[in-house]
């Protein structure tokens, strides 16, 4: 088993351009080369985990998603361990999308997905998100939690489920916070 940390792709590793397909438009955040080198460097798994409701509300299809994640992956610093992403949303309009499921955040279910294929230890493991959900999502499956305000989320609603364990401005900072923090479980 070994530690890992799942990011958030959308306005935590790149720029959030809403339901974005485009290859072209996908830009790195500002940290997110260093933040990635800084964890790769000191052992963590990284895994990016994803809602995609664009799948499911039929503005693009799981084929160009990918074809978007290749680009992605070009432009990292490091290999990713992997990627999940969750194509559902309830009210979506394209079948078989178009259901409730335990894998769209803040569900735990992309995490627990990763944890069980990459052989993570989630006591061991950090999520990384822009949003409360990431953060739900992470603390509902065992990890601690970092939360990127960039002006993302914009509900607030700060229960003890949603709480992060630190809060920090780019990838970058939330890895140092990381680093930093990682021995205190």
């Amino acid at each position: 088993m070994r530690k890992a940390v799942f990011i958030d792709k959308d306005g935590t590793l790149v720029r959030n351009v809403p339901y974005n397909s485009d290859p072209a438009l996908v830009t790195l955040e500002r940290g997110a080369i260093e933040g990635l080198q800084l964890l790769h460097a000191h052992g963590y798994a990284l895994v990016v985990a994803s809602n995609q409701s664009g799948i499911a509300h039929g503005y693009f299809s799981e084929e160009d998603f990918l074809v978007m994640m290749e680009k992605m992956l070009d432009m990292l610093p490091v290999e990713l361990d992997g990627y999940f992403y969750c194509p559902h949303h309830p009210e979506g309009i394209v079948s078989p999308y178009a259901v409730t499921c335990g894998c769209r955040k803040p569900q735990p279910g992309l995490l627990l997905k990763a944890a069980g294929t990459l052989q993570i230890d989630l006591d061991m493991s950090w999520m990384i998100g822009d949003i409360l959900h990431d953060v739900e999502a992470g603390k509902r499956a065992g990890c601690r939690t970092v939360l990127i305000d960039n002006g993302g989320e914009t509900e607030w609603d700060l229960s003890a489920i949603r709480r992060p364990d630190f809060i920090a401005s780019d990838l970058l900072e939330a890895a140092t916070l990381i680093i930093e923090n990682e021995d205190q479980n």
